[in-house]
């Protein structure tokens, strides 16, 4: 099962106290101050990684919580600064901060991003030694480290999203174009996850079958909606031997429209699936239907070898003049 979206506490380290110390030894009882300072709590970092699929890691482990800097000690030693906590995540994932609302995305591979910063550790006496006070008995407490409650969603970054109404031929699709094997049969909701596969270099993601009111959280609903935003190009799949290929088609983007109006503007293609089961009087005239609105339409089966050699090679093509 994907787990695409968790929410999570972070917690970083407090910083630890200044050292109330005054200096003595065998020659010495009451010398002057040498408490040290504390050490820095522990930040946490994200940082992306391609290793990672989904977020499944925390569906148990809700919190994330650094170690506290040690406090300061006699003799002007300073107490040691906590280990950081750099915790990989996988690429695509939007990082909400629920109070404030705050947004970031991690996108990188190779530059951690700190989430939660340590507390800074207190001075020791030796620090507010003056010439009024010789001997000051002041130190300071070491500072909280930040805490987050944070929304980790996952958007899939893949280059082709697979949309279209349950069991309109998306994971059989995919299964022939690349080497993912997503479960596939002949009733709605086979599909209950997102599922990547390669066409050569380019990621191709079947999302789950959208119904009528998905943006609204029916059916699978909202849930995989987002994992269209990262998609360069869109290829709407229609069985071709559908009652009404053409509200197939309109509810598909009318729950785009509510969800997002932005995945409207994407650069989106007809595939006529199914082929094998329509006669070329059917085919043509719902080619047609879609030409009428202005669409690009391609036709395939997934049995013929020639058809899918030539889905093949025009999805490149697309790819190649799409816009990042």
């Amino acid at each position: 099962m994907l787990v695409d979206n968790i929410t999570l506490i972070v917690k970083a380290g407090n910083g630890g106290n200044g050292s109330v110390s005054l200096f003595h030894n065998g020659q010495t009882s009451k010398g002057g101050p040498d408490g040290g300072n504390g050490g820095s709590g522990g930040n946490i970092y994200f940082v992306g990684s391609t290793n990672v699929r989904d977020l499944r890691e925390f569906r148990y482990t809700k919190k994330i919580i650094a170690k506290n800097g040690r406090d300061g000690m006699r003799q002007k030693k300073n107490g040691q600064k906590a280990a950081d906590i750099t915790t990989l995540i996988p690429l695509g994932t939007k990082v909400t901060d629920v109070v404030t609302g705050t947004t970031i995305e991690i996108t990188q591979t190779d530059k951690p991003i700190l989430i939660a910063q340590g507390g800074r550790g207190g001075k020791g006496n030796v620090n507010f030694k003056s010439s009024v006070n010789q001997t000051p008995k002041t130190a300071e407490k070491g500072e909280p480290g930040q805490e987050h409650e944070l929304l980790l969603e996952l958007r899939l970054i893949a280059e082709i999203g697979l949309i279209g109404l349950p069991n309109a031929g998306k994971s059989s699709l995919l299964t022939v174009l690349t080497s993912a094997r997503p479960a596939v049969a002949a009733y709605p909701f086979t599909t209950l996850d997102p599922t990547i596969g390669m066409l050569e270099t380019h990621p191709i993601a079947d999302i789950p079958g959208l119904i009528e009111g998905a943006s609204r959280g029916k059916g699978l609903g909202i849930d995989f909606l987002r994992h269209i935003e990262k998609t360069k190009i869109l290829l709407h799949c229609i069985d071709v031997t559908s009652e009404n290929p053409n509200q197939a088609y309109k509810i598909i983007r009318e729950e785009f429209k509510q969800f997002d109006s932005t995945l409207l503007t994407k650069p989106e293609y007809i595939l006529l699936t199914k082929t094998d089961l329509a006669d070329a009087t059917t085919i043509e005239k719902v080619t047609k239907l879609f030409i009428k609105e202005k669409k690009q339409v391609f036709t395939c089966s997934i049995y013929g070898e020639k058809s899918i050699e030539t889905l093949k090679r025009t999805l490149i093509k697309l790819l190649d003049t799409a816009a990042i």
